[in-house]
């Protein structure tokens, strides 16, 4: 159902791309928006090791929600920070490419601990966080990406 790679030499593994799930974050969440326009938008995230989804978080209306509510399959694009060698003018980076289903979450208590999961990813105070999350909690909508297929390249920018 998805391509092999065609530069199959330079495919991540499987756990390489997982590191960069783990450890990266921002990325480019893509979906089939407005007249079949390709909808890319810039997002915070967090993958669950656990169960294999990854964790948006946004308002509850506009684009991205109206574009979920379309159509649910969508890519997830994300890379590393790379590496320039001595000597080297260029970068040697990982990108991982994502695709799968994506869904509004129900008020739930999952939600809640990845919304809350999102928050210590980007800020490690708990307290900090804890007041975020009864300001602004009840004005999120959560989403949840369940892979389908991982690949990962990696990338000499020469």
């Amino acid at each position: 159902m998805f391509r092999e790679m065609r530069r199959f030499k330079q495919k991540a593994t499987l756990e390489e791309c997982i590191k960069i799930l783990c450890e990266e974050k921002r990325g480019v969440l893509s979906l089939s928006g407005d007249d079949g326009y390709p909808y890319g938008i810039p997002l915070d995230f967090y993958y669950n090791k656990e169960n294999n989804k990854i964790y948006f978080h946004g308002a509850k209306e506009g684009h991205k929600i109206d574009s979920i509510k379309r159509c649910d399959k969508c890519s997830f694009t994300l890379w590393d920070k790379g590496v320039k060698n001595e000597g080297e003018w260029f970068y040697r980076l990982t990108s991982v490419i994502v695709f799968g289903r994506i869904r509004l979450m129900e008020d739930s208590e999952l939600a809640y601990d990845m919304c809350k999961n999102i928050g210590l990813k980007y800020n490690p105070s708990k307290e900090d966080i804890e007041q975020e999350m009864i300001h602004s909690y009840p004005h999120v909508q959560m989403l949840e990406l369940s892979i389908e297929h991982i690949s990962g390249k990696h990338i000499k920018e020469e």
